[in-house]
């Protein structure tokens, strides 16, 4: 019974290269939560961190505390690896440039250290079940970011959720970040209406915001950028 219920735990992978740390985010989850794996990084090198022998797992959360270019090689390197990785990134402090560059790698959480008593284990099965974990402003001012370049007009997210063809023209209009009045004219339908698209949306790709399924798209259609 107890190997059963070690399978049904979430897997994932909690990866620093300081024990400590580890210690920290082992307690904070809790072994009877989830099914931790816990890897201690012993170099700081790009080089070692893009080939670091890791388990597969659906989530891994990475600790920030190493050198710009020794991160960028370690989540580049799970990302290659293992294409359906979801990654939680944890640091002290998310500066604007700091937090899109983790964004455009592909990142889906980002969190605080002093946030992780009250969010780790709400953050950890949202990212794993397909959502993201990333603090408002920074979402905002990063999809400001993509929406306003080249980039952002082009995005478009496929049809693979069997949707409508009113649900597929709403996510176009969505992903042009329209409000739900200007979808609504543009579709000559109620607001009401748009509403419920939008809603179906949301959970056809498992996000809760509108804001996380325009990320969701920038993110597919820019792999590790």
């Amino acid at each position: 019974m107890k190997a059963i219920s070690r399978q049904r735990r979430l897997k994932v992978c909690l990866i620093s290269s300081h024990p400590l740390v580890l210690q920290g985010f082992q307690q904070t989850l809790g072994e009877k939560t989830f099914d931790i794996r816990a890897v201690l990084l012993e170099t700081s090198l790009a080089s070692g961190l893009r080939t670091q022998v890791l388990p597969r797992v659906p989530l891994y959360v990475c600790d920030a505390n190493l050198p710009g270019p020794a991160l960028e090689a370690l989540l580049a390197g799970i990302l290659l690896r293992f294409k359906d990785a979801r990654i939680i990134v944890v640091a002290e402090h998310f500066s604007k440039q700091f937090s899109f560059a983790l964004l455009r790698l592909g990142v889906k959480g980002l969190l605080a250290y002093q946030d992780t008593q009250e969010q780790f284990a709400r953050a950890i099965p949202m990212v794993a079940g397909g959502g993201f974990w990333v603090p408002r402003t920074i979402l905002a001012g990063f999809l400001e970011s993509i929406l306003q370049s080249k980039q952002g007009q082009r995005l478009r997210l496929s049809g693979t959720r069997d949707l409508s063809p009113r649900e597929q023209q709403t996510l176009d209009f969505l992903l042009e970040n329209l409000a739900n009045k200007e979808i609504a004219a543009k579709m000559n339908i109620s607001e009401r209406t748009v509403k419920f698209h939008v809603s179906n949306l949301l959970a056809k790709y498992g996000v809760q915001r509108r804001a996380d399924l325009i990320l969701l798209c920038y993110q597919r259609q820019n792999p590790g950028v």
